[in-house]
């Protein structure tokens, strides 16, 4: 992402050359006539998950959802080297072709567009920069490997509340995730994914690079990080949010070159995870400038309207897929956002140091038509993760990383209240976020949990007794035995302890020398969880919330 960002791969790569007959173009249609296929028939271009989730949220199919029409890529593969793939939301096919053809096949009728997005330099391309960059939103990290350090991951883990989520049994189980990376080496022999392999939870696999590749298990472990961040299930190593969850992986980002048809291969990707049934996308990747400095965004093209991607992703969120996808590392530069997290309807992610302070290489927002970006934000520095190899690195940096943590969350929280669509768990998400009630364009609504999204509204509790009446309980969150509450003028007190499902499970009267001493209570014997406390003194009642770590 960027001419001065470098991907996680070491030292620097020069270019000789790069291999590719001709240039390749995005041939846009104007109409999507159809001989086969029909809204009425869905089944035919997309799997029964796929048709439940957008009747779930009643979303209705429409004309983005039928094929590419076939008498137009027949027409199209008569005048073109090759035809690469069909996009059905963009209603376009991506091709290799001459300038000679490329003059024919813009004179047809039924074409709209006919769009450049990649150079070849055998082509005639002078563009490929001597220094590597990449749309990867990750920066070096340094090599501190481990082979065994669980208070490594405990942290990035206890920020979003992924151990409560854990305790109450939420996983991702039922959820499918898609992860658009640049390469997943070592996820099909490493212990940290042995589960996926061994329950056969990655569903699907595509790389849309190179389409003749059937191994995605290769390429730049970028997409390994970052899966591990997710789906990681090693209790030695790492665990993660969402092990439980259904996963499809594809390869859309090319680290060798950057031009906008890794734009098209991602809407590509998403298309086909959208055909599998895909509930959430995980995309650590961002896009503003190119090797062809004409295709180059500008801060007025971060519309959520104008880039390819951000296209896509609004399209993918109206079909009731949730995007999660990383800010950028371009700060401190203010409106220094990445495409797709310009779009509406997604989850932009920004990054937070282990303070919960903004991570000075975070992008910020507005975007071009002052939308508050990021949305959320996570640790996104020394961050724990799992390599290749199979081993530990905890200094992680980016907002590739912080993107996620956070999609875990959401996969882990859908499961457990399945009845929200797609905008409902983003603004549940939101609404739990550590600043919610002032967002910024540094954090966003800050950094969400779990608790407070599962069990906020369980616990909203009403007190009818005088606002005047101030009374605490602490330590809250509680990590050990005791806990203390200054409660009343009495110096008798009774207290009662709820499960979120209102179930009685703790009461005990209570005493205290002095009304200025805090009744002391032992919850040794409460689990980790979240609680309604009920405080009673005299005429005085009081319920709050506690969470026992």
């Amino acid at each position: 992402m960027g001419r001065f960002k470098f991907f996680a791969v070491f030292g620097f790569v020069f270019f000789v050359g790069f291999a590719s007959a001709q240039n390749k173009y995005a041939v846009h249609y104007k109409y999507k006539p159809q001989e086969n296929f029909s809204l009425e028939s869905p089944t035919e271009f997309l799997t029964e998950k796929s048709i439940q989730r957008r009747a779930s949220q009643g979303i209705a199919l429409d004309s983005l959802d039928l094929p590419v029409s076939e008498k137009y890529i027949s027409i199209i593969k008569e005048n073109v080297q090759n035809v690469i793939y069909n996009s059905n939301w963009m209603n376009a096919s991506l091709v290799e072709a001459t300038e000679e053809q490329l003059a024919t096949i813009g004179n047809l009728d039924f074409v709209e567009k006919v769009v450049l997005v990649y150079v070849s330099q055998s082509a005639g391309g002078r563009f490929l920069r001597k220094i590597k960059k990449s749309n990867l939103n990750s920066i070096n990290f340094k090599f501190g490997f481990r082979k065994s350090q669980v208070e490594d991951y405990e942290f990035q883990n206890s920020l979003l509340g992924i151990p409560e989520m854990h305790e109450e049994g939420f996983k991702g189980e039922g959820v499918t995730i898609a992860v658009f990376d640049a390469g997943f080496p070592g996820v099909d022999q490493v212990e940290g994914f042995s589960h996926l392999i061994a329950r056969n939870q990655i569903i699907g696999t595509k790389d849309f690079v190179d389409l003749s590749n059937p191994n995605v298990y290769s390429k730049n472990q970028h997409g390994t990080n970052v899966l591990s961040l997710i789906a990681a299930n090693s209790p030695e190593l790492l665990v993660s949010g969402a092990p439980d969850a259904n996963y499809i992986l594809c390869i859309t980002e090319d680290v060798f070159s950057e031009f906008r048809i890794e734009e098209y291969n991602w809407v590509r990707a998403a298309e086909y995870a959208d055909s599998l049934g895909v509930d959430i996308i995980n995309s650590s990747l961002g896009y503003l400038d190119f090797d062809d400095p004409n295709m180059d965004y500008t801060f007025e093209d971060l519309d959520g309207t104008t880039a390819i991607i951000s296209q896509g992703a609004d399209i993918a969120g109206k079909k009731g897929i949730l995007i999660v996808t990383s800010a950028g590392n371009y700060g401190p530069r203010p409106f220094s956002i990445t495409a797709p997290a310009d779009a509406n309807g997604i989850l932009a992610i920004g990054g937070v140091d282990r303070e919960s302070k903004w991570w000075s290489r975070s992008s910020q927002g507005p975007t071009s038509d002052e939308r508050i970006k990021p949305e959320l934000s996570t640790l996104g520095t020394g961050v724990t993760l799992i390599t290749q190899t199979g081993s530990l690195n905890n200094n992680g940096s980016g907002t590739s990383f912080s993107a996620p943590q956070i999609a875990a969350l959401a996969a882990g929280l859908w499961q457990a209240k399945p009845e929200l669509t797609k905008d409902e768990l983003i603004e549940l998400l939101k609404q739990s976020g550590s600043q919610s009630e002032d967002p910024d364009n540094l954090l966003g609504y800050g950094i969400p949990n779990f608790s407070r999204a599962y069990f906020g509204e369980v616990l909203n509790v009403e007190n009818p007794q005088s606002e005047n009446f101030s009374w605490r309980i602490y330590p809250n969150p509680n990590d050990g035995r005791i806990l203390y509450a200054d409660f009343g003028q009495e110096l008798l007190g009774k207290i009662r302890v709820y499960q979120s499902n209102g179930n009685l499970i703790f009461e005990q009267d209570l005493t205290r020398p002095s009304n200025n001493i805090a009744f002391e209570v032992d919850i040794s014997q409460l689990k980790s969880g979240l609680y309604i406390v009920e405080m009673q003194s005299g005429r005085e009642i009081r319920r709050t919330k506690l969470i026992k770590r």
